[in-house]
């Protein structure tokens, strides 16, 4: 009876190091790609860009947030995990905001950085779903890290097609309705990010 005890301790203390290490990498390549986009979404006026850039910025937070967590109870994982929402949600009215302005200026942006910057997003972002991938199916804290940088790669491959569109049409608009979309996912994800952590909180406060 002790030896399964002292066993499933070890079992615990292994996958809680796991976790932080897989944390810690996905965060510092949320950290660069986020540089990376704000940049190219400057040089290019993209507005699809920008919200890949944002998405990278809040889920580098949450990836902050959950490797304090790691290891914690199931009440302070749940409250880590509607905060995580609350920032997708934030990310969402943000872009909102930033397809507004770009409503008065359709300028198309330029299509070649667009299309670099995307591909090297996509290409992060897949590194970073396929490194959270096996914890998909664990507690709420891993689960909604899994679910952003799933976000992450449909965004990825959102802007790649937008960057498309727009050299093809010479056209903004493209790129609006890509941001769209995406705002469409992030107010999505948000909700059932949301959905999961008040779930999860409701026992605890009952």
């Amino acid at each position: 009876m002790a030896d399964d005890c002292c066993s499933k301790t070890i079992d615990v203390a292994n996958l809680a190091d796991r976790q932080r290490r897989v944390l810690a990498w996905v965060f510092a390549i949320n950290v660069a790609t986020f540089i990376g986009m704000v940049t190219a979404s400057v040089l290019s006026g993209s507005s699809a860009l920008l919200s890949g850039a944002l998405d990278n910025l809040g889920d580098a937070l949450t990836y902050a947030l959950s490797m304090a967590v790691v290891g914690a109870s199931a009440h302070a994982k749940a409250r880590v995990a509607m905060l995580k929402g609350l920032l997708i949600l934030g990310a969402a009215l943000v872009v909102a905001g930033q397809i507004g302005w770009r409503l008065m200026d359709l300028d198309a942006p330029v299509a070649s950085t667009m299309s670099i910057a995307a591909v090297l997003n996509l290409a992060a972002n897949g590194v970073c779903l396929w490194l959270l991938t096996p914890y998909r199916t664990g507690d709420v804290n891993m689960s909604s890290s899994w679910e952003c940088s799933r976000n992450d790669v449909i965004e990825g491959v959102a802007v790649i097609g937008a960057a498309g569109a727009v050299w093809v049409f010479d056209s903004g608009w493209p790129d609006i309705i890509v941001a769209v979309g995406l705002l469409v996912i992030f107010l999505r994800s948000a909700a059932r990010v949301l959905r999961n952590a008040r779930q999860e909180l409701s026992p605890a406060t009952a």
